[in-house]
């Protein structure tokens, strides 16, 4: 089908984000193709929803009674947006022209593409892949998240290595588009990450009832990165130890799920064990302060577990490598996709 704006919405959630709005909403406005644009604002105290009320009479404004975090935020104001499509999008994030025709016309090519993303640059080093996406994410057996264009801190250099149309495991939450439909019928976003992985766990509950998740190369967006919890703040390693654990809880098939689990463990108390050397004693004690969080809550998370319907085994799911890229990194010293 043919590219149609009127069938997809655009939705920056906000939170005290007003510099990010100030520079980046106006190139999202003036690149919307005709898309609606929204900001669904996390009760920001920071003047955003003056600036927006003043400056982007436009653009449509969702009102939310506190700060309900990535995740719950979502998930309650898309329920007040009618749309075939809702592009998810950071407020961080500056857009090229056209951008996103080619997405949306993805999703419209076949109705089982859940989610898809674009390429992500980095906005400070535009040559370069940014971090929370990249070229489209994928997930190792034990469960850590990667991106073609990124190996843990290590960014590749853009020069068009992927410029493709490829399914992946996961698509990264600062600029993802989701079918509507499927949002709603997944339950959104898991309200209990709040931050962080929260896309990948979507992502992985869409690949576990038969949907597909994409990248587009050819649809290009610049993410500053890092505007929310910058990456060391303990806050962050917490959020993402804790959720990484939940996710493989919730997801993994049961005869892959205590073998995994036990080998993360293990590996987490490795990482934090490498934090105490380095002298970053307040992000150790936030990886230990992540697993007590599981247990404290496991009756939380084993009712989330039970509602997954897993459909096939892991490994043989689209965008999963097959070994360890802990091992292929840190020993082997493998910096690109390329090389594993």
């Amino acid at each position: 089908m043919a590219y149609n704006p009127a069938h997809t919405a655009i939705v920056i959630l906000n939170w005290n984000g007003l510099r990010y709005l100030q520079n980046f909403l106006p190139s999202v406005v003036a690149n919307s193709n005709g898309c609606e644009v929204i900001v669904a604002d996390n009760a920001s105290t920071d003047g955003s929803v003056a600036f927006l009320k003043e400056k982007f009479p436009q653009v449509r404004l969702i009102l939310l009674s506190e700060n309900y975090g990535f995740c719950e935020g979502y998930n309650k104001a898309l329920q007040q947006v009618d749309a075939k499509y809702y592009i998810l999008l950071n407020s961080d994030v500056a857009v090229a022209e056209n951008w996103t025709v080619p997405l949306v016309e993805l999703m419209e090519s076949d109705e089982n593409i859940a989610v898809c993303q674009p390429k992500i640059n980095a906005e400070q080093h535009p040559g370069y892949f940014e971090y929370a996406g990249a070229a489209g994410g994928m997930i190792d057996t034990l469960g850590y998240p990667f991106c073609r264009g990124r190996l843990f801190e290590t960014l590749e250099e853009d020069k068009g290595q992927y410029n493709d149309v490829q399914e992946v495991f996961w698509a990264t939450g600062a600029c993802m588009v989701v079918r509507a439909h499927v949002f709603h019928g997944l339950g959104g976003l898991e309200p209990a990450f709040f931050a962080h992985m929260e896309e990948i766990d979507f992502c992985w509950r869409a690949k576990n009832v038969g949907y597909k998740v994409m990248y587009n190369g050819f649809s290009q967006v610049f993410h500053v990165g890092g505007g929310t919890l910058h990456k060391s703040n303990p806050r962050k390693t917490f959020l993402n130890f804790r959720n990484g654990f939940a996710l493989l809880y919730k997801n993994l098939p049961a005869k892959e799920l205590i073998p995994t689990l036990a080998l993360r463990v293990f590996l987490d108390w490795v990482a934090a064990l490498r934090m105490v050397m380095a002298g970053q004693t307040k992000d150790a004690r936030a990886v230990l302060d992540a697993h007590v969080d599981i247990l404290r809550h496991r009756s939380y998370w084993s009712s989330q577990r039970k509602k997954q319907l897993h459909k096939g085994s892991f490994p043989r799911l689209t965008g999963v490598y097959s070994g360890s890229i802990v091992w292929e990194y840190f020993v082997r010293q493998k910096r690109t996709v390329k090389d594993l």
